[in-house]
């Protein structure tokens, strides 16, 4: 640590993966100021489902996607959206998405999402054990239940590919499902159990409880939207709001908004917002759910948290700027209620978050092709809180120099 004293790094973003870099880049030695345009958690890893898939590999894009594609648009509640005025700016993305779903292509991509998740029980639990925040988080697993034979057999391609990697889970019938959760409705004939995930139950508040146990060893939190990065003859320099900041490294960890600063640096990134919504509706104090659990066939998400249960859904392709649609959301209201019968359906509140997505579902971790000073780490899409300890280790890892203990080649900033 002595060597680094006297280093200095600015962190980008502060949600789970900045917020998490930041922590551990000033406890290996560095002296780090976190940079957000808004504060700790205030995006995408606020409104998440809360989940830890450890072992997590299944890609975005599989087989047979395209097939599916029109179904999903034209269901009322179905998981996919696209706003039709995004849709040019999004064609290079989609495309490429589209590419992804080769067999070669999955396998790839399964591969190296499987590289990262497989630590993030591991990584997770030493950074919640080492900020006792251990009480917020719940080893019980990650269920997805299946309604019909149909939506059961739709998997089959995903399951193969999990046995294939190595990611372990189990198969669940109806009796399983009415053990592992009484209450959930009895027309669930399927699941499938990822038994080592975890669980958080308030994410805001272990992102909050990481920044400040950042600020509590030196750490420095400033708010500016940074606009302009650039390298300088020693370090690098990030600007915004009329302030400018200095240091030795720099990364950059603004999720959806990590764009703009990667192209800065020579990498004309393919990333978009996969845009996602939650609703918070009171909390059950009986005959509730104990983890979150996927309604298969419609790709929602309830999740008993701290404050309430937060229904998360949606994946819609309308970019940064175009205001919210809660409509869709509330029709899965009906669902959720058949889901879990003793739910109260009285919206407490609804959000809307934008996950940096890459078209092979790949985060892009590493040095920036123009410079071994600045850092990326960004496009973590659903696995966002999943990966944040675990590219955190990484990037401190990359700042120190020290040799690469996974391959960090498919994560590659210019490989599209």
């Amino acid at each position: 640590m002595a060597a680094n004293q006297n280093k200095t790094a600015i962190v980008v973003g502060a949600g789970i993966v900045g917020v998490s870099s930041a922590y551990m880049l000033q406890k290996a030695g560095f002296s780090v100021t976190l940079v957000d345009r808004v504060g700790p958690c205030s995006g995408t890893s606020y409104g998440n489902a809360g989940a830890i898939v450890v072992d997590g590999c299944v890609p975005n894009s599989m087989p047979g996607i395209l097939k599916d594609i029109p179904s999903m648009l034209f269901d009322a509640t179905g998981p996919l959206t696209v706003r039709w005025s995004h849709l040019a700016k999004a064609t290079p993305w989609l495309l490429r998405f589209m590419m992804e779903a080769r067999e070669e292509r999955v396998r790839h991509n399964a591969k190296f999402l499987y590289q990262i998740t497989k630590h993030a029980g591991r990584d997770w639990s030493r950074l919640m054990k080492s900020l006792k925040l251990d009480d917020l988080m719940k080893d019980v697993g990650w269920l997805k239940v299946y309604e019909s034979d149909e939506g059961f057999a739709q998997t089959l391609e995903a399951r193969e590919l999990m046995s294939e990697v190595g990611c372990p889970f189990d198969i669940l019938d109806a009796t399983d499902i009415q053990d592992l959760e009484p209450n959930l409705n009895a027309i669930f004939k399927h699941g499938i159990f990822q038994k080592k995930s975890r669980f958080l139950l308030n994410p805001e508040k272990v992102v909050h409880g990481i920044a400040d146990a950042f600020k509590h060893i030196g750490g420095q939190i400033e708010i500016a939207e940074i606009s302009t990065v650039s390298e300088m003859e020693a370090g690098v320099v990030a600007k915004g709001n009329g302030k400018e900041f200095k240091a030795d490294k720099l990364v950059i960890a603004a999720g959806a908004w990590s764009k703009i600063l990667a192209d800065q640096f020579g990498a004309n990134v393919l990333l978009d917002a996969e845009r996602g919504y939650h609703m918070m509706l009171p909390a059950l104090e009986d005959k509730t759910i104990s983890r979150p659990i996927v309604y298969g066939e419609k790709s929602f998400v309830l999740a008993p948290m701290e404050r309430g249960i937060r229904m998360t859904s949606q994946v819609e392709i309308a970019g940064l700027e175009r205001g919210p649609d809660f409509r869709r959301i509330r029709k899965l209201l009906p669902l959720a209620k058949r889901m879990l019968p003793t739910l109260n359906t009285q919206e407490q509140d609804v959000w809307l978050g934008h996950r940096p997505s890459t078209p092979d579902s790949l985060p892009i971790i590493g040095c920036s092709p123009k410079s071994k000073n600045v850092i990326f780490a960004f496009g973590h899409q659903h696995y966002g809180m999943t990966m944040g300890p675990t590219t955190a280790r990484i990037v401190r890892d990359i700042a120190l120099g020290k040799e690469d203990t996974i391959e960090l080649w498919p994560y590659r900033a210019d490989r599209f």
